[in-house]
Parts: structure tokens; sequence; C-alpha cells
């Protein structure tokens, strides 16, 4: 199995992850009308049966449902897994000790004395800022209830500023979560990408598959399917899907070469670059299995670049 240490000293773990967002979160992914608890519990043992044992949570996922469902499967399984989950700073929880507490409260629906991975969800800073996170998150480690430190949607500053703050008390800053994918490449134009790789930050890409458009499944024909939130993302559009048709030549041309889907591919873009690590969401073992597909095999350097060349030509 292909793994990936995260950030300088992290643990290791799986070159794949799974992200959880959609378990337990009713709102956004209506979970508990088109799917529920057997179907993610089935994407859960899938995933770890194909040797994925990365899962990526939050506190705030179903309000703290993703990581009680987590908690449940992990405890019907013999083999160890690895979870990474994340501290949301509402606006009434600024102060510095939320942190600890927020922490506490997870440990607790896990059902774990120790986390893998904590990071922070968003860089909001109106009162608390960036050293203050890091200092509480830096003592954490020092407690041994945080094995490693993450944040998430931070630009390549506000990454650095962490990266400092830790490196200050001897911790790396392990991860950093944002979106990234072949239709999602700000982290490349922004420099985040650049400065996570001079600092040794691994990238953890969530939305890798773009809620499902490098999957392939949408179509200009099929469009009139559409549910939730893509009937109102414009590249879900007819007229952005038209746009979009020479990727999706150029990704299932890919796939018929090396017997894989598209959505392997797309996944397998981002793995090949080195020290990043999709996270796709899976709420089925079929889905779970998908994404598996992305792993022991590995597109060129050449072919990256080419599709990289094409996804900007048509974005």
């Amino acid at each position: 199995m292909q793994t990936v240490t995260l950030g300088t000293n992290g643990p290791t773990v799986t070159a794949l992850g799974v992200g959880t967002w959609a378990w337990g979160d009713r709102l956004f992914w209506s979970y508990g009308r088109e799917f529920g608890a057997k179907e993610v519990e089935s994407a859960f043992h899938a995933s770890v049966a194909a040797g994925i044992t990365f899962f990526d949570t939050a506190e705030i996922y179903g309000s703290g449902e993703s990581e009680k469902l987590l908690s449940k499967f992990t405890q019907s399984i013999q083999s160890p897994v690895q979870i990474a989950t994340k501290y949301f700073p509402f606006p009434w929880r600024w102060q510095r000790d939320a942190i600890a507490d927020a922490l506490t409260a997870s440990l607790e629906r896990l059902q774990m004395s120790q986390i893998d991975l904590y990071q922070i969800h968003w860089p909001w800073e109106f009162w608390l800022k960036t050293p203050d996170w890091m200092d509480m998150l830096a003592a954490e480690v020092k407690k041994g209830r945080i094995q490693a430190v993450g944040v998430s949607n931070y630009n390549a500053k506000q990454m650095t500023l962490a990266h400092e703050c830790l490196a200050a008390k001897g911790i790396p800053l392990a991860t950093n979560q944002v979106p990234y994918s072949l239709l999602t490449r700000q982290i490349e134009d922004n420099g985040t990408l650049e400065r996570s790789r001079q600092l040794g930050v691994t990238i953890l890409a969530y939305s890798p598959l773009s809620q499902g458009l490098l999957t392939g499944k949408y179509t200009p024909e099929t469009r009139n399917q559409l549910s939730g939130a893509r009937r109102l993302d414009p590249r879900f559009s007819t007229q952005g899907l038209k746009k979009l048709t020479p990727l999706f030549s150029a990704l299932e041309k890919m796939a018929e070469k090396y017997d894989k889907t598209p959505a392997q591919v797309a996944l397998n873009w981002l793995i090949a670059q080195g020290n990043i690590i999709p996270i796709p969401g899976a709420k089925n073992a079929e889905q779970a299995k998908q994404n598996a597909g992305a792993l022991g095999w590995s597109l060129s350097p050449e072919e990256v670049e080419s599709l990289r060349a094409i996804a900007k030509a048509e974005s």
C-alpha cells in the first residue's frame, strides 16, 4: 500500500484518504434521506478492505455525528486506522481554552485518547490570532492528546505563520487541507502549493473530484438529474459541461490506457505529484471501491502536465 508521512515527522497514512463530511450531514448531503448509516458503514469497511485507513472528519460534520459514526465503525474492526478531525472557530468560541474543550469533546465522540491529526478548520481571526491557535495546539501535542497539527483553508502567508509559530516550539506543521483538483487549482496560482513544498507541509486535497464533476457522470444530456448544490454551480450548467468536454475526453483516453475510470485518473493526478493526499468522499461501498482504484499505479510526469495544461485551457 502506498503511504505518505504527514509533514516531516507526522504519522504515516495511506496515500489516499476518505473524507467524511457527508457522514451524518443532513443539511448539505441529505444524510438520512438519500443514504444513511448502513451505506456509510459499508463505505468504511470497503475502504479498510482496500487498505485505505486514513479518515478525515470534523466536529461540525453532522454536528458531531460523523465522529460518532467513525467511532462506532472503528470499534468493530481489529486493524488500526488513522483519524484526522478539525476544530471550527464558531463566532462564540474564540477563547483560547475553547480549543482544549473542543478537542476533549472530539476525543470523547471518537472514543480515543489521542487524535492522529488535529486541524484548525478555517483561519478566522476576529479575536484570536494564529499564534494563539498554534500555542494551544502545541500544548496539546506535548500533553499527548494530538500526534500532529494541521490547518485547513490557509493561504501561503497564513500557513507560513502557523509553521513559524509551531517551529518556535519545536513542532512541525504537518498539513494544510485545501480544495484541490484538476478543476480547482487556485493553490497552484496563489503560491500555497509551492510554499507547502518548501515547508514540508503535506497537502490534503478535499473535493478532489469537484463534487463528482470529474467522474464523467454528469453530461449536458443528464443535467436534468442534478440535485442540491450542483444545480447552482455554473460548472454543472449545460454550457459549463460543454466547455469541459476536452478535459473529459482526455480523462477518458487515459482511463482507457490504464484500464481505469476517469475519476481514478483524476485522483491519481493528485497522488502522482507527491506529498498530496486526496480525500474523496464515499457514501457507499461502491464509491469507496472506485476511489481505491486510484492507487497501485501512476500517471507519468508528462501525463500529469498534459492534463494540467488541458484543464487550464478549459477553465
